[in-house]
């Protein structure tokens, strides 16, 4: 498997992605739900759209019609709502669960113990129209090549461990390790990453003004 690449399009202008697809680029991610279904009206429908923002339950079911990938799914509640929506919409959606990788404490996700006893739930397997396809996590917003290596591969390390327990749940499909940005993707690869979310390094940097 190769290394996916999404590009994130949030708050970038609809002539940016367009100018995107033409050069071949389908996966685009965006944070803000309201921001994706806009975009998503109006631009091809081979798009895969990816939310890569904090999941707000409340609104999963503006865009459970159309996207692609979800991924910063860090607790049951949100899978609950994510399987409700699906089904009203009569699709199978994907997720990654989210891990908390980083000490700081503006991050969100799972420990990994969390995620474990998630993914063995029989809570888990009744979720018929979501399938868990692996994990994201999100590394220190720091320089220091060291504690990012140690973030990256301890989540690699975790998902390999996974593996290995050949998780019962039909709903667990573990292919997707999401790992790298922009400023450490080269780092995440290395480690194991095989989807990596780049935004400035394509369409240069935010203008947070831009709709």
């Amino acid at each position: 498997m190769g290394v996916t690449l999404v590009a994130v399009s949030k708050t970038k202008p609809i002539a940016d992605i367009k100018e995107a697809c033409e050069a071949g680029q389908r996966d685009f991610g965006e944070n803000k739900i309201q921001e994706m279904v806009q975009k998503a009206e109006e631009l091809p429908k081979d798009i895969r759209w990816h939310m890569i923002g904090h999941v707000q339950t409340n609104k999963i079911k503006y865009m459970a019609p159309f996207v692609h990938l979800i991924h910063g799914i860090d607790s049951l509640a949100a899978l609950v709502e994510v399987n409700k929506q699906a089904k009203k919409n009569n699709r199978v959606i994907d997720c990654l669960l989210q891990a908390k990788i980083s000490k700081e404490e503006t991050k969100y996700g799972l420990s990994f113990d969390e995620i474990e006893k998630l993914l063995t739930s029989t809570e888990i397997q009744n979720l018929s129209h979501l399938r868990i396809k692996g994990l994201m996590g999100m590394a220190s917003f720091v320089d220091d090549e060291e504690i990012l290596n140690e973030e990256f591969a301890s989540l690699k390390g975790f998902y390999d461990r996974l593996h290995q327990k050949k998780i019962a749940a039909e709903n667990v499909q573990l292919e997707i390790l999401s790992m790298g940005m922009s400023g450490d993707y080269k780092l995440a690869i290395k480690n194991g990453s095989n989807m990596v979310r780049i935004g400035s390094s394509i369409f240069g940097e935010r203008n947070y003004l831009a709709v």
